[in-house]
């Protein structure tokens, strides 16, 4: 079998180490499931991100939605970096972690009359709008409450992005944002909107672009509005460029950061605005495992199954739609021989699989192994079907470890429900 070796994760005598802390000692404390991370991804990759755009104004808001666990946002808040958050809850979460609401930034499709109130309460940096019925209501509400609400509006660009369909965003066929003709008549409406001022145009292709050209064509096609705007008198102060570079689960051919600003700078920089971003799975993809344990090993006249403790609950991008993880021993064991398997978890669905057809080195009950590339829409994911409590989450700071999210407790689980019997 092949091994995903990185300067994060990497064997020491046949041992997986997650920088300098061992894997197997980890699982053991933990117990398994438990999604294990690299603090040092996180800074490597932000501070990546940050020299690629350092010739132009920017601002980088990090996507909660890939990983909302508070020590992981704190981490790119002590950074510098904003927000970008999609719900009450994770508004919440970003403000307990120390983010400043003047570096928060509340995007999604369909936000509550509450998500909207709490954002002009705390006065956050900006609302992305993504209807003209969301503008009129951001309006309204601004005006009851005494306040100017700073928008932006999401373009939808009709651009191919070339992902999966679940987390393609920018085609016309997608619910987000508006196309580009609908844009230019929202904005001309401000004249109308007492209280609304807006601050900036935004975009998001999807999730794991692979190709940077999507990217050149949408933010052309935002930069052609943009200058529109401003030949009308109308001068927006930001262009959004969204998030959705993708990372490297298994052989895909991706694009650096840097390959990215180089071709986009110079189409913003006529523009003379800030630039925000706001890369997600870019920081987390590959920061995490998922360690779990064998349970049992079966053969049956078609195939070898793996059955481990961790399941679709506690990882659904496989189950739900086709991603691959892959899937190694923390341990290498040079007497063992190849198979191919498929490795399935303990949930009573027959979608319940973390990988199918995969060669990996024979297993044997009681066996750990890791599940690679999970620290990004991993956790964040996870549910409590068949009442299985979701697993901890562990931060690696070199040979130091800690604990950030304890295994739930089955009290934690029945909530109130006992109280209201």
């Amino acid at each position: 079998m092949k091994y995903f070796d990185s300067e994060y994760f990497t064997y020491k005598d046949k041992h997986l180490y997650c920088e300098e802390a061992p894997v197997l000692k980890i699982a053991e404390e933990s117990g398994t499931p438990a999604y294990i991370y690299s603090k040092k991804y996180f800074i490597d990759r932000y501070k990546e991100a940050e020299n690629a755009f350092k010739d132009i104004r920017h601002t980088i808001f990090f996507a909660c939605k890939s990983n909302f666990n508070l020590s992981v946002i704190n981490t790119f808040v002590n950074l510098g970096s904003g927000v970008d958050v999609n719900s009450e809850g994770e508004l919440y979460r970003a403000m307990k972690a120390g983010a400043k609401p003047e570096k928060l930034i509340m995007s999604g499709v369909g936000k509550t009359s509450q998500e909207i109130r709490l954002a002009l309460k705390n006065e956050l940096l900006m609302i992305k709008a993504e209807s003209e019925e969301e503008i009129i209501l951001i309006n309204e509400i601004a005006g009851s409450m005494n306040k100017t609400a700073r928008v932006a509006i999401r373009v939808n660009p009709d651009v191919d992005a070339e992902t999966h369909p679940y987390i393609s965003t920018g085609l016309a066929e997608n619910k987000f944002g508006v196309d580009c003709v609908t844009a230019l008549e929202l904005y001309r409406m401000q004249k109308n909107l007492k209280n609304i001022i807006y601050t900036g145009i935004d975009m998001h292709l999807g999730s794991q672009i692979t190709k940077v050209e999507p990217f050149i064509e949408a933010s052309e096609r935002l930069a052609e509005i943009f200058l529109q705007l401003k030949s009308e008198g109308i001068n927006l102060k930001h262009v959004d460029l969204g998030g959705g570079i993708g990372a490297v689960y298994n052989s895909e051919k991706t694009f650096t950061i840097k390959e990215y600003a180089d071709a986009l700078i110079p189409i913003i920089k006529k523009l003379n605005c800030d630039v925000f971003l706001e890369p997600g799975r870019f920081f987390t993809a590959n920061s995490g495992i998922l360690a779990v344990q064998v349970l049992y090993t079966k053969k049956t006249n078609r195939k070898n199954f793996i059955i481990i403790d961790g399941a679709m609950n506690d990882l659904l991008r496989p189950s739900l739609y086709g991603a691959h993880h892959h899937i190694q021993p923390l341990i290498i064991s040079e007497d063992r021989t190849d198979i191919t398997a498929d490795i399935v978890g303990p949930v009573c669905e027959s979608g319940d699989f973390l990988a199918k057809n995969i060669i990996i080195s024979g297993c044997k009950r009681n066996d750990y192994i890791a599940v690679m590339s999970a620290g990004a829409y991993s956790m964040v994911m996870s549910s409590n079907y068949n009442m299985r409590r979701r697993p901890p989450e562990i931060l690696v700071d070199g040979n130091n470890y800690k604990l950030i999210r304890s295994r739930e407790n089955f009290d934690h689980l029945l909530y109130d429900e006992e109280n209201l019997l």
